[in-house]
């Protein structure tokens, strides 16, 4: 199966202690993972380096804006919001420290040296989670969810207040309205489809790749439908194909910007009317078996999405099932 349970303790039942932010950030066994345009920095070894709270890079954030804790409101857009990703195995917390846009390349900030320095590189979750360990990608997708939303949420959508930053980074108030506000998630479904046999799968290549890779087919689920209805709606519109037996096969969070990936299979009825919309979708694909497995090592006949993806996973789960 593709899901898979989490591993990081979230450390739920502390987020509403007061001072708890500040109180971490003064734990030297706490750590750090810093957030800065959806990336963050990986050691040599291509695992996360998760800082101490007294780090330069943090510091030189700190020093540079009027930074407030995660109970406060924030004043500038330059301020470092701060949250708290959870607890790791060994009951150490781990912050988050969401870095400003604006400063300069990572290459010119402090923790950014070589790894033989005691720095590191700084990378995404499309370069790095599908190495990590299960407790790390879980810290690095969350980190990043989260980062964003403190980011872009920082206003009331409805009296457009500034809200104030509570539960240790996993809320906002508005003291205008007095309404509370959580980080968001959109559902969205992603299918695998299968011939009658089970010995062909149906890929699609999307125009933002201008056909250079094929993958499963998604959608965003609309207001008022179930999973099972986004998936016959998304693949009637996008492929051309109803489906039977669609079966839940597992789910990713990804945070571009805050999607939940459902993952489904399913076995399409009349293969022959395979298509593309012609818009979204610009060329449909049944590939056997061997092409998949083919395409899996990288050589073709068609590009497949990144490790980290569920579309990959869905399309690895297949082949391997009668491999």
């Amino acid at each position: 199966m593709i899901a898979t349970d989490g591993v990081l303790d979230r450390a739920g039942g502390e987020r509403d202690v007061p001072g708890l932010i500040e109180r971490l950030r003064s734990d030297p066994a706490t750590r750090v993972l810093a957030v800065r345009r959806g990336r963050t920095l990986v050691a040599g070894d291509g695992g996360l380096r998760l800082l101490l709270p007294d780090a330069p890079l943090l510091a030189s954030f700190l020093a540079s804006s009027d930074t407030h804790p995660a109970e406060s409101v924030e004043s500038a857009d330059e301020d470092v919001r701060w949250a708290l990703l959870g607890r790791r195995s060994d009951g150490s917390a781990v912050l988050l420290a969401s870095l400003p846009d604006s400063s300069p390349p990572d290459s010119a900030l402090p923790d950014s040296t070589s790894s033989s320095q005691g720095g590191g590189d700084w990378a995404g979750i499309r370069d790095v989670a599908a190495g990590l360990p299960a407790e790390e990608a879980e810290l690095l997708v969350t980190g990043v969810a989260l980062a964003g939303w403190l980011r872009d949420a920082a206003h009331c959508p409805f009296c457009g207040r500034r809200t104030e930053v509570r539960n240790a980074g996993w809320a906002r108030h508005c003291p205008g309205c007095g309404r509370e506000h959580f980080p968001r998630t959109d559902p969205a479904v992603i299918v695998a489809i299968e011939s009658a046999d089970g010995e062909r799968l149906l890929l699609g290549a999307n125009a933002i790749w201008q056909g250079r890779m094929y993958s499963c087919f998604a959608g965003f689920v609309e207001a008022g439908e179930s999973l099972e209805t986004t998936v016959h709606r998304e693949i009637g519109e996008e492929a051309g194909v109803r489906l039977r037996d669609v079966r839940y096969r597992g789910s990713q969070p990804w945070p571009f910007p805050r999607s939940l990936m459902i993952g489904f299979r399913a076995t399409a009825v009349d293969e022959a009317l395979a298509h593309g919309d012609g818009e979204e979708i610009i060329d449909v694909r049944w590939l056997t078996r061997a092409e998949i497995g083919s395409a899996l090592a990288g050589h073709g006949p068609v590009e497949l999405p990144g490790a980290a993806s569920i579309a990959r996973a869905l399309i690895r789960d297949w082949y391997e099932e009668r491999a």
